[in-house]
């Protein structure tokens, strides 16, 4: 297998990997996915996988536009690194790895960076995944979130967290705050589920769509794409099943 670039030159022919399908749902998923990276690769953005039909790619972009709430300079933040199904432990996630790292040094960048937690988390990649690599643990955030650096230069300084990462509030403090971005095609009709589910229960909510990297760096969810909160405190980063969903807010509003 090769390793595909995907650009502005080929996005309308090539599938990215985590929105294949023909059926109606996954080419909306798709084509709102394929917009936000439309906008992004003026930023920096880079979107490489393997020129087969599966879940295998990674995304990155430098930091100074990434739509994630870090602070740093010169480093590249890897946005998603997947590998799923039949393609595991076939080391192509260390290629694919390997592929932003040549690349970052290539652009002469200080190190690159991902968000991590310390434990297994979905959508997060293992850290340990990360630590065989030679990253390391640089910041944390609460509840479970860990900045993960493979340093180029050692002289550099570390990224951070945010501030309001670390605090992991939103404005909001009534009810249910929804943050998300299409950096992930799967967001707009989760949180067109969400609302659904919320408005049946008359829960107070608010939506928030992130419309640039500036607002995405001031929130409070260190994963970026997605924040969910209660009464403006920090909960969770995942994407949950209708019934798994409707647990959590049971348990929350206790």
């Amino acid at each position: 297998m090769k390793i595909l670039t995907i650009d502005e030159n080929n996005i309308d022919q090539e599938h990215i990997c985590c929105a294949i399908g023909n059926d109606k749902q996954n080419q909306s998923r798709a084509q709102s996915k394929k917009a936000w990276m439309k906008e992004r690769f003026k930023d920096g953005l880079v979107f490489k996988r393997f020129d087969q039909r599966g879940k295998m790619f990674i995304e990155y972009m430098p930091i100074e536009k990434a739509w994630k709430p870090i602070c740093g300079k010169n480093y590249m933040v890897i946005n998603c690194l997947w590998v799923s199904g039949q393609f595991k432990g076939k080391g192509l996630s260390t290629q694919l790895l390997d592929e932003c790292i040549q690349d970052a040094k290539s652009k002469k960048m200080d190190g690159i960076v991902v968000v991590s937690s310390t434990k297994v988390k979905p959508y997060l990649t293992d850290k340990k995944f990360y630590i065989k690599h030679n990253f390391e643990v640089v910041d944390s955030a609460p509840p479970y979130f860990e900045l993960l650096a493979l340093k180029f230069n050692r002289n550099a300084n570390n990224p951070t967290f945010s501030d309001n990462a670390k605090k992991g509030m939103c404005s909001n403090k009534k009810g249910f705050t929804i943050i998300y971005s299409n950096q992930c095609p799967f967001m707009e009709e989760y949180v067109g589920l969400l609302s659904e589910i919320l408005k049946n229960k008359k829960i107070p909510f608010e939506i928030k769509k992130l419309q640039n990297y500036k607002e995405a760096q001031q929130i409070g969810s260190p994963f970026g794409t997605l924040g969910i909160y209660y009464n403006g405190e920090f909960k969770t980063h995942e994407l949950m099943p209708e019934k798994k969903f409707e647990k959590f807010i049971e348990e929350i509003t206790k």
